[in-house]
């Protein structure tokens, strides 16, 4: 009898043994999960991403503004990075990429709260959820950077910090949950491949509500207001294009054909957008301008990103020549029949292209036109129809909030810099600095 306990005990020392040997296997098992080439293509993506808010929208935006203003845009846009970051961490991911219970639909969850549970073995998909995290931080943080074309050289700094982490809160991260988050959107089937509703349309809608709330500059539109250094524009603009490749073609999240062909889509939707743009302006005008070309490219770029993983490169060379054109249009329309000064141009170029790109994935992802296939429609009008509703819903839903944001921001802090500042310009009497010496 003594025996056989002994035997029994030995055996059961020697089965936790075997276990305990067993557990480094299963945390290689787990690690085996992480696809090397999948990280590293997001890691370099990352990277590309962050690159165009700084310094690639600084150095474009920076050279559309006057002489005066120019260092104040670069301040805006490596601070609303910084903030974005913070917010993101804390609770903007968790928001979005997270459960809500009972409203699911609506916003995430608070699990993941300033990154609760998430460690350097955590995985998401094929990479680790740490890089997945960054990755997305890099697309909230280049949407309110955008927004600041719409209410350049007339507002104060601190309200451009105020709003941006606001409107970060209560207009991206809930569109974001909608449309890939697992919200009402994404179980509606809407198409949004990289940020077409996302980012784009969230930013052209909020910088024209912007710039009709702040109102003009003054002078404006009497008063020529050209850009004061256009090789600085272009030089951004080209960081710009090379970034987008990452936004695109990361959003992928893996190193497969389906990057390949996002890649392409968004190569041949900047080429189609700035060479329609620049034929439209050259009928007009009689001359081609490096700032129609260098506006025509990011239309296509913006207006690509809902499409890229989904269309063809016939499909996407289409939507960018449309992208191009229309954009155009609709830049002329703004300024000269509305008379509203969005100052860099965002709504037209971001909000109407992300608009356009939203719509027309409803066409051109279709298989019979080259494209990947509809989500859950099998028709083009049904697709179309969730694209539509999609723009509308984030469209109206950024405009209901940003008016409230500056509403509020106007009677505590006040939107505008006085006349005597915004004359002096803001790189001196908001920041005491000028960006081409006396």
């Amino acid at each position: 009898m003594r025996a056989s306990v002994l035997f029994r005990s030995r055996v059961s020392r020697a089965s936790i043994l075997l276990f305990v040997s067993l557990l480094p296997g299963l945390s290689c098992a787990e690690e085996s999960k992480i696809n090397s080439g999948d990280t590293a293509w997001l890691l370099v993506a990352t990277g590309l991403v962050l690159m165009m808010s700084i310094p690639g929208l600084a150095m474009f935006y920076g050279g559309l503004v006057r002489t005066k203003n120019a260092l104040s845009i670069f301040i805006q846009c490596f601070a609303i990075v910084a903030v974005v970051s913070f917010l993101w961490i804390f609770a903007g991911y968790s928001l979005v990429f997270t459960d809500g219970h009972i409203a699911q639909q609506w916003i995430g969850g608070l699990s993941k709260q300033s990154l609760i549970g998430v460690t350097s073995s955590s995985i998401s998909g094929t990479i680790p959820e740490y890089l997945f995290v960054v990755f997305q931080l890099t697309f909230a943080a280049i949407t309110p950077a955008l927004v600041i074309g719409g209410f350049a050289e007339r507002i104060r700094f601190s309200v451009v910090l105020w709003f941006s982490a606001l409107w970060l809160l209560l207009v991206y991260v809930p569109v974001a949950h909608w449309v890939w988050g697992g919200g009402w959107l994404a179980k509606l089937g809407v198409m949004d491949y990289a940020g077409g509703l996302v980012v784009h349309v969230t930013a052209g809608t909020a910088a024209i509500v912007c710039a009709i709330v702040v109102k003009q500059r003054r002078g404006f539109p009497e008063v020529s207001m050209p850009p004061h250094n256009l090789p600085l524009t272009a030089a951004g603009a080209g960081l710009l294009w090379f970034g987008w490749y990452g936004f695109n073609g990361g959003s992928a999240l893996a190193a497969n054909g389906s990057a390949a062909s996002a890649l392409l889509a968004t190569h041949m939707g900047a080429s189609a957008g700035a060479l329609s743009w620049m034929t439209v302006e050259w009928i007009k005008y009689r001359k081609p301008s490096v700032l129609g070309i260098l506006t025509g490219m990011v239309a296509g770029l913006g207006t690509i990103t809902p499409a890229a993983g989904f269309v063809s490169p016939i499909g996407a060379t289409c939507i960018g020549l449309i992208a191009g054109t229309v954009c155009f249009f609709a830049t002329q329309f703004v300024k000269r029949v509305l008379r509203i000064d969005d100052s860099l141009d965002v709504s037209p170029v971001h909000g109407v292209g992300g608009a356009i790109g939203t719509i027309m994935t409803g066409i051109f992802a279709g298989t019979q036109l080259g494209g990947a296939g509809y989500t859950v429609q099998s028709t083009m009008s049904g697709q179309l129809g969730i694209q539509l509703v999609g723009v509308l819903s984030v469209g109206a839903w950024c405009v209901f909030v940003t008016w409230i944001l500056l509403r509020i921001l106007d009677a505590i802090l006040g939107l505008r810099v006085n006349e005597e500042q915004e004359t002096e310009g803001l790189d001196v009497a908001e920041h005491g600095e000028r960006g081409y010496g006396i």
